[in-house]
């Protein structure tokens, strides 16, 4: 169903039942979903204050006030009322499936589903409904999860144009963050983007705004960790290979992962636990032991910083550095965030950690050009197309043209274009309905790679940022100074964090302001900037983070909903 026709009929069915009561309705107070955890959703549940379809019609309600404000909605599940109810006779029959039976999530609309269309955001994709539901969506169902809703995401997880502003795609059109819902007044930028940027291509809109209780993203390069981050949200980017990306629109399989995104470290744990899986349809997976008792509520420990030791990595994620060979120092933070990393590394010092400080990170220091990381970053532009790419790695832009080949062959004949090319060629075609506003230069870009012919260009990269991000990288740095984690400020350790294929945990904490270049216009009186902080750990270590990013999080309780979303 379109979503505005879905939601006019949804305003029609909520005047009838009252289902967007809020509190102060009535005389009696109700539950509400708004900052409501699983485990507070569950205790209603169980105890006969809220049904799980009464759940859902709230947050329905919610989607149909704000939706036009935040453009944070793809597509919404016009059976999610019937799930719910179905769930709730399970409930009454004795039946709980676990910590997300009945729970409203949605889903970064790359992930297919066979209820609700999957568009990556492409007008080529747009009301395209696949065949075939992605592994992690099973999962999820089968944990008891409801899924309400398709999120909003930058074009085809961002891989489109490198002038795309985040959260804008051809099919909805410019997301905006709730913290400060406002479009950017600046010239040359007043296009229609955001003035706060909303983050990576993944969307936290919508769980900020309390549409739902959490949703799912995915990274390649940051797109869960930056929206977490501008949202204010805790999410957990895990290890390539613990969660299946069989039915998820790709762009490269060798860094491509989903990961859950929620307002508290437990919950994202318990959608991680539920998404995990070995499946045949993806050879990645099985890299990763599953949790112990098949979720991590054994990690969910307040004392968890308790000895941990905590490494700082300053040069580049806190203070420039200048690589070598250039003039000018790259990285750092301003003033203002060192100040929120330095609060930050005192609570963990007063929660009893050990704070290694520098524990800098091998690859990012090295004089040699060859071993720095910071002079290896990826080919993204028209400029680092063919013969203008020996110094970036081709990772994205050949994995790109690889695997969403691969993936269009998953759909038979109902792709709904035959190949990378013919979705440049439809863009292009298209143009005039919007289908490229800021052009395709990845895709250009990609397409013009040649899967066997450059196969070894593929191998040689891939190599170098595995030795680059791992053991001359984080692991090098884990090892020198026997850390259980990395502290990374905001979404900063996204690319070696990425390019080595390993999880992270991020936890809100502190907001920042709003500074943009060229400045917003005098009196514009921009709202502050989410800022939270990340632990980085080695391949599979998601336990051990989601112990060290709970005890982080139940000493600061940072997370404040968006005041203007009440």
């Amino acid at each position: 169903m379109q979503l505005r026709t879905f939601l006019v009929a949804l305003a029609v069915t909520c005047l009838a039942s009252a289902c967007a009561s809020r509190p102060g309705d009535g005389d009696q107070a109700e539950f509400s979903v708004v900052e409501a955890s699983f485990a507070q959703m569950q205790a209603a549940m169980a105890q006969g204050q809220v049904s799980s379809r009464e759940i859902v019609q709230q947050y329905l309600a919610r989607i149909d006030r704000y939706e036009d404000t935040l453009h944070a909605t793809l597509a919404v599940n016009a059976d999610a009322l019937a799930q719910a109810e179905q769930l709730d006779r399970e409930r009454a029959a004795g039946k709980v499936r676990g910590p997300l039976h009945g729970i409203p999530v949605a889903l970064k609309d790359n992930i297919h589903t066979t209820d609700m269309p999957t568009t990556g955001g492409a007008l080529a994709l747009e009301g395209y409904v696949p065949p075939y539901e992605a592994t992690l969506v099973g999962k999820l169902r089968e944990a008891g999860a409801i899924i309400i809703a398709k999120t909003t995401l930058t074009e085809l997880a961002n891989w489109v144009a490198t002038g795309m502003p985040n959260s804008y795609n051809a099919v909805r059109g410019y997301g905006y963050n709730p913290y400060d819902p406002r479009p950017d007044p600046r010239e040359g930028f007043d296009d229609g983007r955001a003035v706060l940027d909303t983050g990576g291509s993944s969307s936290g809109i919508g769980t900020a705004a309390n549409f739902w209780a959490a949703n799912v993203g995915t990274e390649t390069s940051g797109s869960i960790e930056i929206p977490a981050n501008n949202n204010m949200l805790a999410a957990i980017k895990p290890t390539v290979g613990r969660v299946s990306r069989h039915g998820i629109i790709p762009i490269t399989a060798d860094q491509d992962t989903a990961g859950p995104m929620a307002k508290y470290v437990a919950d994202a744990a318990a959608l991680l636990a539920a998404m995990e899986s070995v499946d045949p349809e993806d050879e990645a997976t099985g890299v990763c032991a599953p949790p112990a008792d098949g979720d991590y509520s054994s990690h969910l420990r307040r004392e968890g910083l308790r000895g941990a030791r905590i490494g700082i990595p300053r040069a580049y994620y806190y203070e420039a550095t200048t690589p070598p060979g250039k003039q000018e120092a790259v990285g750092g933070l301003s003033a203002e965030e060192a100040q929120a990393m330095a609060r930050a590394i005192e609570v963990l010092r007063a929660q009893g950690a050990v704070v290694v400080d520098p524990a800098n990170i091998p690859s990012v220091l090295a004089a040699d050009p060859d071993d720095n990381q910071l002079l290896f970053q990826n080919c993204y532009d028209l400029p680092q197309g063919k013969g203008g790419d020996e110094h970036c790695s081709v990772i994205l832009k050949y994995g790109m043209k690889r695997d969403f080949n691969r993936w269009l062959e998953t759909l038979g004949d109902s792709a709904p274009v035959s190949s990378l090319t013919g979705l440049r060629e439809f863009n292009l075609a298209n143009r005039e309905r919007n289908a490229i506003r800021y052009d395709q230069a990845e895709l250009d870009i990609s397409d013009e790679m040649d899967v066997v012919a450059d196969a070894a260009r593929w191998r040689a990269d891939r190599d170098k940022d595995i030795r680059l991000s791992r053991s001359q990288g984080i692991d090098a740095a884990l090892q020198e100074h026997e850390l259980d984690a990395l502290l990374m400020p905001s979404w900063k350790g996204e690319n070696i964090l990425n390019k080595a294929g390993y999880p992270a945990v991020v936890v809100p904490f502190a907001t920042v302001s709003n500074v943009l270049e060229p400045p917003l216009p005098q009196g514009f009186d921009a709202q502050p900037m989410p800022f939270g902080v990340t632990f980085v750990g080695t391949a599979c270590s998601e336990g051990q983070l989601i112990e060290l990013a709970y005890s982080f999080e139940q000493a600061t309780r940072a997370r404040r909903a968006p005041p203007q979303f009440p």
